[in-house]
């Protein structure tokens, strides 16, 4: 079992949450928002792994490290932060905070906006994964699921071995993975050794590695270089690595999760916490101007300053398709 001393919490602040379009925007991205016990996501991630480390790094892009200061200011925690100059996907920012890591270190990664509940659980669950990593595997996590959700990725799995990786699956397969049995969500929660990390991505993906680790030495107190940043090839963890690298394990999970990305699983958080719901299932989000819902079922109301937004709840996943027509004519509700 590995020390507290030798544990680093990463946490991934990049992103902005395309699906929670009005209320997340590239200046309000949806782990700051305060929607959650009057906490942003950011700050639960931060405040839920406190104790299971000294040492925390907090990787973010340039547009958004000026927030994560801001809620760090809560905490009595010291950090440091890996400014990325530009977005390159998540392979390169672990690797990023890996190159700044004692080869020996275990990396806790996590993301900034998932919601996650159920502390001993959690805690219980960390535990194992870094007794794993400290027998050099690379450990993700996995969901058990509750409904055949085709927002996320899926982990096949037997035992603690992982079978493989399948991308966001239609509604039949999403269906035949539930009934199965043998597949986790995929989480988006890491663990292994950096020096673990960094050899499988040289292996794996040499030229992320390579171009990651010249950014990476270029840095000036934490802040990426743009010129040499737009160099690093733009691939996921799961893809570089994860789903490519013989010696992976899993942890299977027992609290409550959700990683928030649709207004579907807002709904469903602040329904449980006592938000104001219809006779017909209709939500109101953002506003305390007095809203009538007629002949309309399980939709939501949400107001923001300069947007609307009226939403079946079912068609949550859509909302992207919204959001990247805004970016397409640059519009500044992006």
């Amino acid at each position: 079992m590995s020390t507290k001393s030798n544990v680093t919490l990463v946490v991934l602040t990049g992103g902005v949450g395309s699906r929670l379009w009005p209320l997340s925007r590239k200046s309000q991205p949806k782990q700051y928002l305060e929607l959650f016990d009057g906490q942003s996501l950011f700050e639960k991630t931060v405040a839920r792994n406190a104790d299971a480390t000294n040492k925390l790094i907090v990787v973010g892009n340039i547009e958004n490290y000026q927030m994560s200061n801001a809620v760090m200011k809560k905490f009595d925690i010291s950090y440091t932060h890996i400014v990325e100059a530009t977005p390159r996907n998540t392979a390169a920012a672990i690797a990023f905070a890996a190159f700044s890591s004692h080869p020996d270190d275990v990396l806790l990664i996590t993301p900034s906006d998932h919601l996650i509940e159920g502390s001993d659980l959690y805690t219980k669950s960390v535990q194992q994964a870094i007794a794993l990593a400290n027998q050099d595997f690379l450990v993700t996590f996995g969901i058990q699921p509750t409904k055949p959700e085709t927002g996320y990725g899926y982990i096949e799995f037997e035992g603690e071995n992982v079978i493989a990786f399948h991308e966001k699956p239609n509604l039949a397969t999403a269906t035949n993975y539930l009934n199965s049995g043998n597949y986790f969500w995929n989480s988006g929660l890491f663990c292994f050794k950096a020096s673990l990390f960094l050899s499988e991505l040289e292996k794996q993906e040499p030229e992320v590695y390579r171009s990651s680790r010249k950014a990476w030495e270029a840095n000036k107190n934490g802040f990426l270089d743009l010129e040499l940043s737009m160099q690093i090839p733009s691939i996921s963890v799961d893809y570089a690595v994860m789903e490519r690298s013989s010696n992976i394990k899993v942890v299977p999970t027992s609290f409550d999760w959700s990683d928030l990305g649709s207004f579907e699983s807002v709904y469903d958080y602040l329904a449980q916490k006592g938000h104001p719901v219809d006779s017909n299932g209709n939500m109101v989000i953002g506003s305390e101007m007095h809203t009538t819902f007629v002949g309309m079922h399980n939709c939501l109301f949400i107001h923001t300053p300069d947007a609307i937004m009226i939403l079946q709840k079912e068609h949550s996943q859509a909302v992207k398709e919204v959001y990247q027509n805004l970016e397409s004519i640059k519009s500044p509700l992006t």
